[in-house]
């Protein structure tokens, strides 16, 4: 644990991705496109140890990893919001998996931000392809119309937890549809952020 590094380094205030200067305030991206989402938190980069820890709770089961991810998380300068919503599995994927790890790490950070959690409020009703096999207009198409929310979340000010953010293809679609059902606003945790791709 004491090896997961936080980073630091200079990244856009909106979307979260690394940047190779501080005065780089926002990306290309998000000046293009505004993001449906206010901003991203993440803890780590994707990698060593981080990726790791990630890999061992997501697709070997390792449960207990749940609360001390929990902790790093909670030291990160979450705003004071009305509720916590993990990014769902669809049904297909929820009963190969057994469990929803994001859902598991909301379990405790909504405990130790005391902020509720909403699991019914955003569901995936599309059975997509994995992304980490798509390229990034690929992962566009995949995810599109993939989730529903539901109208009891109208003027709510939520947070979007998820594990990883790659090329917040998934970040992007479930807020649409969050404030597509009329929460105010939508503030992205994550654990991890992949470093973009050069030279693309």
């Amino acid at each position: 644990w004491g090896s997961i590094e936080r980073y630091s380094g200079p990244s856009c205030n909106i979307c979260g991705i690394p940047t190779v200067s501080n005065h780089t305030l926002t990306c290309e991206s998000c000046i293009k496109r505004r993001p449906p989402f206010f901003r991203v938190l993440y803890y780590g980069i994707y990698e060593g140890v981080l990726k790791e820890v990630i890999h061992l709770l997501k697709f070997n089961g390792v449960k207990r990893l749940s609360k001390p991810i929990s902790n790093m998380l909670s030291d990160l300068p979450i705003p004071n919001a009305d509720g916590i919503i993990p990014v769902p599995l669809h049904r297909n994927r929820l009963k190969l998996r057994e469990f929803n790890q994001t859902a598991v790490v909301g379990n405790h950070l909504s405990k130790k931000l005391k902020i509720p959690i909403m699991l019914d409020v955003l569901r995936k009703i599309k059975d997509t392809r994995p992304q980490t096999e798509l390229s990034g207009v690929e992962r566009l198409k995949n995810i599109k119309n993939a989730y529903t929310a539901s109208s009891n979340i109208k003027g709510l000010d939520l947070l979007l937890l998820d594990d990883v953010i790659t090329t917040g293809a998934t970040i992007r679609e479930c807020s649409k549809t969050l404030i597509k059902a009329g929460a105010k606003s939508v503030t992205v945790v994550a654990l991890a952020r992949s470093m973009p791709k050069q030279n693309t």
